[in-house]
């Protein structure tokens, strides 16, 4: 049987502060599974993880517990060098994270066309002359080639929302519970995302523009 591409199990990370009295000040707390190919959108309030599960998932940042496995190998396990080949984290720029500035840009766009996993994390997109369908054209290349993606964006104008409601097949949302742990909300349209109170209230004016 194959593995899941993605595989975060009873992911933990804490950040806590002080030295003699040691102070829990951020958690994120996190399971995803996902088998097959698909474009994933994720959205959630500043200060939610986004970026660090995101870090979690390419292996820049240690969990406190759990594990991540990228196409069934522990991404924490394997080789730095070698992580780019299972998951990318790019800049809003588009730039990857990992790579340093000095690799060729041949290199570096043969290596992202290895990842499973590319992980887009508040992608600029400009209006002007088709960017934007050039955008989510590439976003479905790599679904199709067999890869995960996800999507992250902080919508702040309806058309945010049309880009996540024509592209994505499946929505995670972010956000801290009652007790200040941040924890996944999923669902499977944006829709049925937005009916979660705590959607509805990150959206505001923005949900009455949610696209049919």
């Amino acid at each position: 049987m194959s593995h899941p591409l993605l595989s975060v199990e009873g992911l933990v990370k804490r950040y806590r502060r002080g030295w003699l009295r040691r102070t829990t000040t951020f958690t994120l707390e996190a399971d995803l599974r996902i088998h097959e190919p698909r474009i994933v959108g994720m959205m959630g309030p500043n200060g939610a993880g986004k970026t660090t599960l995101f870090e979690l998932i390419t292996g820049s940042n240690l969990p406190s517990a759990g594990r991540v496995c990228v196409a069934g190998q522990d991404i924490h396990r394997v080789r730095h060098r070698e992580r780019d080949r299972l998951a990318l984290h790019y800049h809003q720029s588009y730039q990857v994270r990992s790579f340093p500035r000095t690799w060729p840009a041949r290199l570096e766009r043969a290596r992202s066309a290895q990842a499973v996993v590319h992980l887009f994390d508040e992608p600029q997109f400009n209006t002007q002359d088709g960017y934007i369908g050039f955008m989510l054209d590439f976003f479905r290349r790599l679904r199709d080639d067999g890869k995960l993606v996800f999507l992250c964006l902080h919508p702040n104008e309806p058309a945010h929302l049309d880009i996540l409601a024509q592209v994505c097949e499946q929505f995670v949302f972010v956000c801290k519970d009652e007790r200040n742990v941040s924890r996944l909300m999923k669902a499977t349209t944006l829709r049925e995302l937005a009916a979660e109170p705590a959607v509805a209230h990150y959206l505001g004016r923005l949900a009455a523009s949610l696209p049919p």
